[in-house]
């Protein structure tokens, strides 16, 4: 971290080899809002590393950030990228994930995948509310996280102002534990008075580094920057002496005892392994064919020297088929074969590609494993259990798949034409199969219907479909049965667009968006009686049936109770199932919009019936008439679904959300403190008004708020809105 030798050799033209050790292996995830510069600051590593030329480009053409089309016409990170280098003998496998709420998942599969985090921030945009979140899961999980500031170039960029604001969001609990480890150089000031950053000055090394040639050269500072290096350095030192594991060391510091720099980044990595102290840097892009970026080599370092290896990555939880614990030593390459697949895509030469984290065991090509998926059927993903023989073992590079010989544990890799492997499957031995506790995911609740556009559409929809939820496991198909849509559900508006991009460049299927139907009921709001004649004599076989219903309302989820109170015979025993059957064949069709009925009591008082002509058909079309003509003279509730909706909103933004949710026709529940500065609100809210509720309340809360709904029962809407719906209903064809 600026105090070591520099030993570093990049492999030829930075091709990455199959890493045959955990410890010679960092995982580490870029998290950051959108714009912040994650992709760009993985092209300036991936240059610094040799891993491409000084034009940015890999060998034979792109560049390291080319994943995906639809990400060069959006001009955004949509996907979760692989870029792995390599730097002092360490392969470092760089997680790139999209900034952009909608693609929250990515960003969750980034982090299953990695051993720490990288934070990228802005120096002209700070440090935004979704970021902050993503900060509290990591330090949940204790996950080592450290923060590069981006963007210094830009006129507003204040470094010092940007590290103390990353102390007041991130170290909340202490603000010592996020800290600079340098301070940029800045060069002689334009003429607009801006002074770029052209170097960095090492607090621990006490060194300059100026960048300012293309190369990282190191100096001595100059007399008049010692002062304030002495201050910073002072600061740094008491933060990294105060997670230091020697309870001593603070002691003999305050009482004037030097510290050697070894001992003090030998405590620092320690200490940032832990996830206890979360280290500052900066980094810019390289200029125009220069060979290294700003802070580049300095990040570099930090990743190799101070996040842990794979081996201090706690084992996901594992168990059998059957669901019984299997206990399992951490990143065992001789150990049982345990790896998950972390994201699925289809490439248009090579078919599906699975990209796989292996935690237990070694991935070599050509073997048989055992694929299983459980748990995600409310997604559309049925239970799976298969055997696969897994093809070539590849390690992505742009647009690129570089051949590799085998994956140890700890490491990722690329499996190509595993047919039935979905995101978040497991990867087992064929004879003793694993599954792993699958990773939180977050609910999509944006509705998107959809309809095929042709006839030659709808032939090839359902498959595109299936591919694009097995690839994207936020993603949730349903068929509703209600209201005969094809509903896919997504995180938000860009996730939405981002699947129909999809379905018609990838699986060449054409779809309309229609307008999403809400599964609405009806019910008798007072007791009717209904008669049902069906009396034809029309020569030869006759029908007749006649019966007399009394229908009156139950309270909600009930159902449809039939109850037979006939006296005398007037309808035979064997026709009793006729006329119930008829009654709740027409309750399924409706009684006056065409909405399912429920929550009433049909009680069968009397009827006649004809010796020869009365038969099963004749009196299930007498029920159904019956059941109608109680309906036409009596008034009928259209019911709505109610959800009970759950919003977790910081508390500067409770206001807003409670007076949104009441011109929902919203009923507040109540409110509850959950941690620091947050509030979870609890109410109920019909489906009607909450279609774009994901959407508005990103909006109205800058992207800091989420939610959760479930549904709690229907009940009935007002009457004008009711009058609307039938209108509606009698136009249409």
């Amino acid at each position: 971290m600026g105090d070591k030798a520099q030993t570093h050799h990049p492999g030829a033209a930075g091709r990455a080899k199959a890493a045959d050790h955990p410890a010679s292996i960092r995982n580490v995830v870029l998290v950051g809002h959108s714009g912040s510069g994650k992709t760009t600051l993985v092209e300036a590593l991936a240059l610094t590393a040799g891993a491409v030329n000084r034009a940015g480009r890999v060998e034979d053409g792109g560049t390291v950030s080319d994943h995906d089309d639809i990400e060069h016409r959006q001009q955004r990170s949509v996907q979760l990228s692989l870029v792995p280098v390599e730097w002092d003998g360490i392969k470092i496998n760089i997680l790139d994930t999209p900034g952009y709420a909608d693609f929250v998942g990515e960003l969750r599969a980034g982090l299953r995948a990695a051993d720490a985090a990288l934070f990228v921030v802005s120096a002209s945009d700070g440090v935004d509310g979704s970021t902050r979140m993503v900060w509290e899961e990591c330090q949940a999980v204790g996950m080592p996280r450290a923060i590069v500031v981006t963007h210094l170039e830009s006129a507003r960029a204040d470094f010092e102002e940007m590290t103390r604001v990353c102390a007041e969001a991130f170290g909340a609990d202490d603000p010592d534990a996020v800290l600079p480890l340098y301070l940029p150089l800045r060069g002689p000031a334009g003429p607009d008075g801006h002074a770029p950053v052209t170097g960095l000055v090492g607090l621990l090394s006490q060194k300059l580094f100026d960048y300012s040639t293309g190369e990282r050269k190191e100096s001595e500072p100059g007399e008049d920057q010692v002062p304030d290096i002495d201050r910073a350095r002072d600061r740094l030192i008491e933060g990294i002496i105060a997670e230091s594991e020697d309870e001593t060391l603070m002691d003999r510091y305050l009482g004037g005892e030097r510290v050697d720099v070894k001992t003090l980044v030998q405590d620092l990595e320690r200490a940032v392994a832990r996830g206890t102290f979360f280290p500052v840097l900066a980094a810019a892009p390289a200029a125009e064919g220069a060979r290294q970026g700003l802070g580049t080599v300095e990040l570099l370092e930090l990743i190799t020297g101070g996040f842990p290896t794979p081996f201090e990555h706690p084992m996901p939880g594992v168990t059998t088929i059957d669901g019984r614990t299997r206990e399992l030593k951490a990143c065992d390459t001789e150990g049982p074969l345990v790896a998950e697949v972390v994201k699925t895509s289809s490439d248009p030469y090579v078919g599906r590609v699975s990209l796989v984290r292996v935690f237990s065991g070694t991935l070599r090509p050509d073997e048989t494993v055992h694929v299983s998926g459980h748990g995600m059927a409310d997604r559309g993903h049925e239970d799976h259990d298969v055997d696969e023989k897994i093809g070539a073992l590849s390690t992505p590079f742009g647009k690129q798949q570089r051949p590799v010989t085998h994956a140890v544990a700890g490491d990722l890799v690329s499996v190509a034409k595993l047919g039935r492997a979905e995101t978040g499957d497991t990867l087992s031995a064929k004879d003793d199969p694993l599954l792993m506790e699958p990773w939180r995911m977050p609910d999509p609740l944006l509705p998107l219907a959809i309809q095929a556009h042709s006839k030659a559409d709808e032939d090839k929809l359902s498959q595109g479909l299936a591919r694009l939820v097995a690839e994207d496991p936020t993603m949730r198909l349903e068929q509703n049965q209600d209201t005969h849509q094809v509903v896919l559900w997504c995180l938000g508006e860009a996730h939405a667009d981002v699947a129909l991009e999809r379905l018609r460049s990838r699986y060449g299927v054409q779809v309309d968006v229609v307008p999403h139907k809400v599964s609405l009921r009806e019910t008798f709001a007072v007791k009717a009686a209904g008669r049902g004649r069906h009396v034809k004599q029309s020569g030869g076989h006759g029908q007749y049936a006649i019966c007399e219903i009394e229908v009156e309302p139950l309270p909600g989820g009930s159902g449809i109770e039939f109850v037979d109170k006939v006296v005398g015979g007037a309808v035979p025993r064997q026709f009793i199932p006729s006329v119930e059957k008829g009654v709740r064949a027409q309750a399924a069709r409706g009684v006056a919009a065409g909405y399912p009925l429920i929550d009433v009591r049909i009680t069968l008082l009397d009827g006649k019936a004809h010796s020869v002509d009365s038969s099963d058909a004749a009196f299930q079309t007498a029920g159904a008439l019956a059941l109608r003509e109680a309906a036409a003279g009596a008034r009928i509730h259209l019911l709505e679904p109610v959800a009970e909706v759950g919003v977790l909103v910081p508390d500067d933004y409770v206001g807003s959300v409670m007076s949104d949710l009441s011109s929902r026709r919203g009923r507040v529940l109540g409110t509850e403190q959950v941690g620091s500065g947050r509030t979870l609100i609890r109410a109920e809210v019909p489906e009607f008004e909450i279609g774009r509720y994901a959407i508005d309340l990103r909006s109205l809360s800058h992207g800091t708020a989420r939610f959760d709904r479930a549904y709690a029962r229907h009940e009935p809407m007002p009457p004008q809105i009711a009058e609307r719906i039938r209108e509606q209903a009698g136009e249409a064809p």
